[in-house]
């Protein structure tokens, strides 16, 4: 992990080290709780914790790991409030090393899937994405996840060997797919945003419908909402696509200047009576694409 300049009695510019630290806690949310879409609202969440706790922290000397163990904790709550949660056991006191893993092993953990992090307990979990995918130290582990050092050697060999074990196994999983209703809706909507006919796209949203530009803005109502398509037909960075995102439907934007590339970042709709009732759109946030599991 990065290690950051002790800080003076409180962090000094809280809301640029969040910025910098946003796409990193996310990484580490959505695969703590196996979904990139819930990861930001743990994310979202935890950042408002941070803010609320600062001004009684005292002095913090290392801001990004008070901010990890802040995101780690609200994790916790969200997989208990989720009832997903396995039982928390406590890990024996084993003499075991954690060391370093060679690069291509390294490699094949951070690239493990966010279901394949769920089948591990939430202490071998934490302890794996903080090393193998954040890159961690021991010492950083256990102040993050408030446990021994013996614990999270333990922790890690186990979440690594679990991992190697998992990898081997054939992945027969069925695809999901858009239903007929959801790619009919879903297209129109696509092909008018495409074609730039946004009198189109604001005749399909709801009177009061609200909108959720992630990491930057929230707005409610027609009125409002249509400026942020306003907004959109002054750039040309993206072209939309229906798909699915973790097994819901989604709006996938790639960048068409960069052809063959993956989606940049991608936008969520509900619906209600036909209408859209609520959008969610990361462009701000294209860390969120980031390990998600999407179909076009």
């Amino acid at each position: 992990m990065t290690e950051i300049p002790e800080a003076s009695p409180a962090v000094t510019d809280i809301d640029a080290l969040l910025v910098a630290l946003r796409p990193k806690l996310h990484r580490y949310c959505a695969r703590m709780v196996g979904s990139v879409i819930d990861g930001e609202d743990v994310l979202q969440d935890a950042l408002i914790k941070a803010v609320e706790a600062l001004s009684a922290a005292g002095p913090i000397g290392n801001p990004e790991g008070w901010l990890f163990r802040i995101a780690h904790n609200t994790a916790l709550d969200f997989l208990r409030r989720r009832k997903r949660q396995e039982a928390l056991h406590s890990v024996a006191e084993v003499d075991m090393m954690a060391d370093q893993l060679d690069a291509v092993l390294s490699r094949q953990i951070a690239s493990a899937s966010l279901r394949t992090f769920m089948r591990l307990s939430v202490t071998q979990r934490s302890s794996v994405i903080l090393m193998d995918v954040l890159g961690c130290s021991l010492a950083e582990i256990c102040a993050i996840m408030d446990v021994s050092l013996a614990a999270a050697k333990a922790a890690l060999v186990r979440g690594r060997a679990q991992l190697r074990k998992y990898a081997d196994e054939p992945d027969d999983a069925p695809q999901p797919k858009l239903s007929d209703a959801d790619r009919k809706r879903l297209g129109a909507y696509v092909a008018h945003f495409n074609a730039r006919d946004f009198n189109a796209i604001r005749a399909m949203i709801a009177d009061d419908v609200r909108l959720d530009l992630v990491s930057k803005t929230r707005m409610t109502g027609k009125a409002e909402v249509s400026r942020y398509f306003g907004n959109y037909s002054k750039v040309s960075d993206w072209h939309l696509v229906p798909g699915l995102v973790e097994g819901q439907p989604a709006v996938l934007v790639f960048d068409p200047n960069e052809p063959n590339s993956k989606p940049k970042y991608f936008m969520l709709l509900n619906w209600s009576a036909d209408k859209v009732a609520t959008i969610r759109d990361f462009r701000h946030a294209p860390y969120i694409i980031d390990g998600a599991e999407y179909l076009v």
